[in-house]
């Protein structure tokens, strides 16, 4: 019976990482987050910026969450539920569901930006990088 080489589940959890890969890096993040940034200047209309970011930030909830279950990454445990609530809150402020205004606006999507940096590099801080996962037998 061949044994495992130390560290090969490491390497299988990093090559199926979508955040070491740029291109996927730009698709699935970057993409959204200029939906995000462009919508409210181009838009004046609030549900339709409500909707565009409902949709950027439950695309990257989605892959985040995609992203946890493939390859254990820590953070996306973390910032993939945190993304789809910001797409919860941004849907209740496009539809007046919250206090209107361009304050509220900047509070999401600053509480997004920061919410998701904390709870990024603090989780991969604690916890590390990769979750652990038992040996297959």
């Amino acid at each position: 019976m061949n044994a495992p080489k130390a560290g090969s589940a490491c390497a299988t959890s990093q090559a199926a990482d979508i955040t070491r890969n740029p291109l996927g890096l730009l698709l699935w993040y970057g993409l959204p987050i200029a939906a995000i940034l462009g919508a409210g200047h181009v838009l004046a209309n609030p549900r339709w910026i409500g909707l565009i970011w409902a949709g950027a930030f439950v695309t990257m909830g989605g892959k985040c969450l995609t992203n946890a279950r493939g390859c254990g990454r820590v953070h996306c445990y973390f910032t993939g539920p945190w993304f789809l609530l910001v797409a919860a809150a941004s849907l209740l402020h496009g539809f007046a569901f919250q206090p209107d205004g361009p304050l509220s606006w900047s509070l999401i999507g600053t509480a997004s930006g920061v919410g998701g940096a904390v709870l990024w590099c603090g989780s991969e801080a604690i916890l590390g990088r990769y979750r652990r996962r038992p040996p297959s037998t």
